[in-house]
């Protein structure tokens, strides 16, 4: 007996402490709650206050308004006349405000046609199809990449596209390639063809 008593006397003092902590640890975590609820009360009371002051600038705007409405609505000395100049003032609103809404769409409609006007670039195949025409030699991909960046600095041609571009026009027809050594130089095919088909002409017509 001397022997089960110590023993539950030591389990009793193990549950004391594990209570203990529990407690102080339960303790801690209610504070903490409402420590956040205090917050988020105070949080919802602000939002709660601009609430109350949003609408009350609601019904200040719109008494406002109905005290306008009512003040235009007022019955003078002539009731034809008021009535006339009644009906008078909002076709006078209408109209304003069809004109400042046309006025608006024509000034979008101006700026959205000057907007192509100023950012149309050239492409790139119309550029090199244009200097091949004023080149009176073969031109190589190289020699006309460094042409085309040297006047469109901004373009950032690149001599791979404007060598695959040239071959697109040699596959329409549209330029002719030339091959010396290992070296491949372009013309322009579109431009040489007319010249010399209209003497052919001329001699057939005399």
């Amino acid at each position: 007996m001397s022997e089960i008593q110590p023993h539950t006397t030591g389990l009793t003092s193990q549950y004391l402490a594990q209570v203990t902590g529990d407690l102080e640890r339960n303790v801690k975590e209610q504070e903490r709650i409402s420590a956040e609820i205090g917050t988020l009360q105070e949080q919802l009371g602000a939002l709660q206050h601009d609430h109350s002051v949003l609408v009350s600038m609601q019904e200040a705007l719109g008494g406002a308004s109905a005290a306008g409405e009512a003040d235009t609505t007022a019955t003078p000395t002539l009731p034809r006349q008021a009535t006339a100049d009644q009906r008078s003032k909002p076709r006078k609103a209408a109209a304003t405000s069809a004109k400042a809404t046309a006025s608006k769409k024509s000034a979008a409609k101006a700026s959205s046609a000057q907007a192509p006007k100023t950012d149309t670039k050239p492409t790139l195949v119309n550029l090199i199809r244009d200097h091949l025409e004023q080149q009176s030699e073969p031109r190589s991909a190289t020699e006309i990449s460094a042409a085309l960046t040297q006047a469109y600095p901004d373009r950032g041609v690149k001599t791979t596209v404007v060598r695959t571009t040239l071959e697109g026009l040699v596959a329409k027809s549209q330029a002719e390639r030339t091959k010396q050594g290992s070296s491949v130089f372009y013309t322009a095919a579109a431009a040489s063809k007319p010249a010399a088909a209209k003497p052919q002409q001329e001699a057939v017509a005399g």
